[in-house]
């Protein structure tokens, strides 16, 4: 369940793709964000100086949509990042259905091995569209989350998912999947420090149909630009928590994750 997507080289087609996704954070090019010696971006020549932090990013496919320009704007700002967001699956929560038992107990073994082999100073879950069961059950997996990064000497952050197409895969979950962000909330709330919940509807707004959302044509997925738009929200949000100054997106938006695999397969305009 939890397969990996690499990127492949940047295409001229997406690469005009991230002018419209700098047109579209309403930004210029003027203006690189170096931060002095240490880690080179990709590409660009540019240097910048390692924070100290690493992030291991964690979730559904929508993750994995959002992560090549997460990673590229981590990256860019002296954060090393580990995605592993898993395709069709990547829950931490056990509705005690045969779907997410099996997906569940996959996700906590993969993150045990991350854990060993990436030691993150933050661990990120975005909610997935399998985050299914009632409240106590999401409550209980996500306080589990919270104890498993306080153990690895980690900080945790939940991130709520973005307003998607509910099908008819999704239509009897629908009522589970509104829930789970509350739920994920609620446990950031109460463990003292230790995890935080960052509202992605700032970025998103909560109707999938509008042009905010972002959404790719299946309605669930993002294409480049969305995933421009997310990445600078997280960094931001993530720098001001971790005390460190996001890159500018003129330093990463033009990379060579815009030419990921996925967003071709997912019919992303240029």
């Amino acid at each position: 369940m939890n397969s990996r997507h690499k990127s492949r080289p940047r295409s001229p087609r997406h690469a005009l793709s991230t002018v419209t996704a700098v047109a579209v954070l309403g930004l210029t090019t003027a203006g690189c964000g170096e931060q002095g010696t240490g880690t080179r971006d990709e590409g660009n020549g540019n240097t910048t100086t390692s924070t100290g932090a690493k992030v291991l990013w964690l979730g559904d496919s929508i993750a994995g949509a959002e992560a090549p320009a997460l990673g590229a704007a981590l990256k860019a700002s002296g954060v090393e990042f580990e995605n592993s967001s898993s395709d069709g699956g990547g829950t931490i929560v056990d509705s005690g259905e045969k779907i997410t038992r099996m997906i569940s107990a996959e996700t906590w073994k993969q993150l045990r091995k991350d854990i060993e082999s990436f030691r993150p100073t933050v661990i990120a879950y975005q909610v997935t569209t399998y985050d299914w069961g009632n409240p106590d059950q999401q409550r209980a997996a996500y306080e589990k989350a919270v104890d498993t990064a306080e153990d690895a000497g980690a900080k945790l952050v939940f991130v709520s998912p973005p307003p998607i197409k509910i099908d008819a895969f999704y239509r009897p979950h629908e009522a589970q999947m509104r829930t789970a962000p509350k739920a994920a909330a609620e446990v950031a709330g109460k463990s003292g420090g230790t995890a935080a919940f960052f509202d992605a509807s700032q970025v998103w707004g909560t109707d999938a149909s509008a042009a905010k959302a972002q959404r790719a044509a299946d309605g669930i997925h993002n294409c480049p630009q969305g995933a421009a738009a997310f990445a600078k929200w997280f960094t931001d949000k993530l720098g001001e928590q971790e005390n460190f100054t996001p890159a500018s997106v003129d330093s990463w938006a033009r990379e060579s994750w815009t030419g990921d695999e996925r967003y071709d397969k997912l019919g992303c305009a240029a």
